[in-house]
């Protein structure tokens, strides 16, 4: 009789591993990722994402009764490619465009932005009058952002492809690149953290058709429940004033 007991024994311990181990996996399936990228909105200072985009992005989910969720800061490529392909994933700052509209569940705007095309000052060779003035040059452009994907469409060849803001700049400083599109805060943000002179760089053409806003976004497979939650709590930081508030900061 001892053997078919040692056998239940060991049946009932599998099925309390496999239960246990399910139970992680759903504890881990249901924390909501928070993704971002190093920008003017957000960065990374001492170990803990920071940044007035970060702060109403952590007010919303406060508002909305979520505790369980983490925030992480990657290049914009990885960061973009989780919340396309993975459940419960909250992205900001992301461009709204045409292309992007089924990709994702869109919760608010924070911002609106037009990038520029920005030279450094001293390059008197660099002339762009037109958009088609600026394919004569090469271009800094970040992995997978909406400002390589335009200008891919406008048959943009000359581009060099960072996988962060800081990059982009450091290559425009360097030489490697004549034109980054940027916009200004951003713009002089990066110039701060690199402790140079905003005036160093010049802007020569606006890119009025990317004037768009920057939203906060959710994966298309994250439930319903939590889109409509955070949505809402959004949208009454929105009302109330807190938005316009943190990014005046």
């Amino acid at each position: 009789m001892s053997r078919p007991q040692a056998s239940t024994k060991l049946s009932l311990n599998g099925l309390y591993l496999s239960m246990a181990l399910l139970l992680c996996f759903n504890a881990q399936a249901d924390t909501l990722q928070v993704v971002t990228e190093d920008s003017s909105y957000s960065s990374l200072e001492n170990g803990k994402v920071v940044g007035v985009a970060s702060e109403l992005v952590e007010k919303t989910l406060a508002r909305a009764g979520i505790t369980d969720y983490h925030m992480s800061l990657y290049p914009w490529a990885r960061a973009y490619d989780m919340a396309r392909l993975e459940p419960n994933v909250l992205i900001y700052p992301i461009i709204r465009s045409n292309e992007r509209e089924p990709l994702f569940k869109w919760v608010g705007e924070l911002d609106q932005v037009t990038p520029l095309f920005y030279k450094l000052r001293t390059r008197r060779d660099v002339v762009v009058n037109t958009l088609q003035d600026a394919k004569n040059y090469t271009v800094g452009v970040i992995r997978d952002d909406s400002r390589q994907e335009y200008l891919e469409g406008k048959g943009f060849s000359k581009m060099v492809v960072s996988s962060n803001n800081l990059d982009n700049l450091r290559k425009l400083l360097s030489g490697q690149v004549m034109l980054v599109p940027m916009p200004e805060r951003e713009a002089r943000e990066q110039c701060d953290d690199l402790h140079i002179d905003f005036d160093e760089l010049e802007s020569v053409y606006t890119l009025d058709e990317l004037s768009k806003g920057l939203y906060v976004a959710l994966s298309a497979k994250t439930p319903d429940d939590t889109v409509k939650r955070i949505t809402t709590a959004f949208a009454q930081l929105k009302d109330d004033g807190t938005v316009a508030k943190v990014l005046a900061q």
